[in-house]
């Protein structure tokens, strides 16, 4: 039942600060965590792995007028997560007075609807500025100052080396996780953002006279030695980059003390997310979120900010050739993959198999609700069915089999594919096997004939099509995906007597893998074809004497 609206004094939140760890906590067992094994990963929920099938809403929609904007599109795409901002303004819009009215409603609407929430804290920094601190935050500069530019202006970034930010940030994070520590039972909320897109356009680090001093000493030697780098003053480790690096650490060290102080109220998975750059150029710190997780210094973050369990890439960029260059720098074997934004136009849709075949724990469209503002260029210019279903076919093949794929990808091998700009096909080697992606290819026939008179597909020059296989065992195979070719081969240099022994089109009951027929025929001759119908597919492969 949704509930008043709550106020608890500043004071109150030091006591449960202090007492929060033991009345109320779930077992740890039961909490929602992050585990890795053999440099793969998994999000565990229920006891179990989990893929985040997500939706992002747009910035202002955190209100209960809005959200009912949300669920239809949500249910939509199938998407069985909502990524929401809770915004520090309307957290504590007096200091010491909070209000968790619509962080009820929220909960209570979400197991409504049968979707898991994954919480965006918009304190200080929201896209690099502080628009969603509370309003007397914003006008009391000398509590809470600004960055100072190199000529000693003021800059619209709170800067991290302010002590006072920092001890009201913490505090009214720390009130959110106490609530949802015991309001949450039964961990609707499987993981939190503190902060989002930190860092600062324009300015590359504070250059106040306390920052100046910070930045001529050393750099600490935590930091020196996690980067394995002869220890020396910031200009001597970094160089032209030294400013930027600066910054980076100290931002991370603040989203630290945060994310610190509310793992020890309630121990959920916690991230951050980048804005991003050219991931194949040395960023320029002027043009940069400097200070924010970009993948060059994700090493940064993880020696400044250990309680942050993901660094994650937020993608709004078309070019397959960049966005698959994110996805490698942000999937390593000490960082979970993680998009927990990307475009909803539908062209970027086809990047989700890129995503899930590199151990995408959770991915989520930006923008995913039905309040009239679309952020084109960046996204979609509107809602149409194309643009949703480029979402929903995906979210629903997953979906139907989302614990079975979870599962499967901690323990196995995965790969994925999307159409790169060219059309260009790609392909993997996996065992003895090479794997082949086509795109614009109808399902019978093969491009190269010329005897029989064809036209040109509908989407062969659309940036559509993709697929995620996962290796079962030797000669063993699972994919799906869509607008796409899937061709299996003997790998280089291995007997040239392979065959394609069966395939299967089924689903899965209970973690079994249940066939629902056999593929033959039109079906394999040439190639395995899936088009607007993804399904699940199991290959054997094997060898003739």
């Amino acid at each position: 039942m949704p509930m008043k609206t709550r106020f608890l004094s500043a004071a109150l939140g030091g006591l449960l600060l202090i007492t929060g760890t033991a009345a109320g906590a779930q077992a740890k067992g039961d909490l929602p965590r992050l585990e890795t094994r053999n440099g793969r990963h998994a999000l565990i929920v229920d006891g179990a792995p989990f893929v985040m099938l997500g939706g992002q809403v747009n910035n202002s929609s955190n209100y209960a007028e809005p959200l009912t904007k949300v669920w239809p599109i949500l249910d939509r795409i199938a998407a069985n997560t909502i990524e929401i901002p809770i915004a520090w303004q309307q957290l504590e819009p007096e200091e010491g007075r909070f209000d968790f009215a619509f962080v009820q409603h929220l909960l209570d609407e979400a197991r409504k609807h049968d979707k898991r929430i994954v919480l965006l804290w918009f304190g200080a920094y929201k896209n690099t500025g502080y628009g969603y601190a509370p309003d007397w935050v914003k006008r009391d500069n000398r509590r809470f100052p600004r960055m100072k530019t190199r000529d000693g202006k003021d800059h619209d970034v709170l800067t991290p080396l302010a002590a006072a930010t920092l001890e009201a940030d913490r505090r009214a994070f720390v009130q959110l996780m106490t609530y949802i520590r015991d309001h949450d039972a039964q961990n609707s909320v499987i993981m939190v953002q503190p902060e989002n897109e930190v860092g600062s356009y324009r300015n590359p680090r504070d250059y106040s006279a306390a920052a100046q001093k910070l930045f001529d000493a050393p750099v600490p030697a935590t930091l020196a030695k996690a980067l394995r780098k002869p220890a020396g003053t910031w200009t001597q480790m970094f160089g032209d980059q030294a400013d930027r690096m600066f910054n980076t650490w100290h931002t991370a060290r603040y989203v630290e003390a945060l994310a610190a102080a509310g793992k020890a109220i309630k121990p959920l998975p916690m991230y951050v997310n980048a804005a991003l750059s050219d991931p194949f150029k040395t960023p320029d710190p002027m043009g940069v979120a400097s200070g924010g997780p970009q993948g060059d210094v994700i090493d940064i973050w993880k020696a400044g900010a250990p309680s942050i369990d993901v660094a994650a890439p937020d993608i709004y960029d078309r070019a397959s050739r960049n966005v698959f260059r994110h996805l490698d720098l942000y999937a390593r074997p000490d960082n979970a993959l993680m998009v927990p934004e990307i475009g909803n136009a539908r062209e970027y849709a086809r990047y989700f198999w890129a995503a899930l075949g590199r151990g995408a724990i959770g991915y989520a469209p930006f923008g995913m609700d039905d309040t009239g503002y679309f952020n084109y260029p960046l996204g979609a210019r509107s809602f149409d069915d194309a643009t949703l279903d480029a979402v929903a076919a995906k979210y629903r093949v997953i979906g139907g089999a989302m614990r079975d794929w979870a599962r499967i990808a901690y323990e196995r091998p995965t790969w994925g594919a999307a159409r790169p700009d060219d059309g260009s096909p790609l392909s993997t080697t996996m065992g003895d096997w090479t794997i082949t992606a086509n795109f614009g290819e109808w399902q019978f026939g093969q491009k190269e004939w010329t005897f029989l008179k064809t036209d040109p597909t509908p989407w062969g020059a659309e940036p559509v099509g993709g697929m995620v296989v996962a290796q079962l065992s030797a000669d063993e195979f699972l994919l799906t995906g869509d607008f796409v070719r899937v061709r299996f081969a003997a790998r280089a240099g291995t007997p040239e007597n392979a065959m394609m022994l069966r395939v299967e089109e089924g689903h899965f009951e209970a973690g079994k893998w249940v066939m629902d027929r056999v593929w033959n025929g039109d079906q394999t001759d040439y190639g395995l074809n899936l088009i607007d119908k993804p399904v699940w597919l199991k290959v054997t492969m094997g060898r003739y004497r």
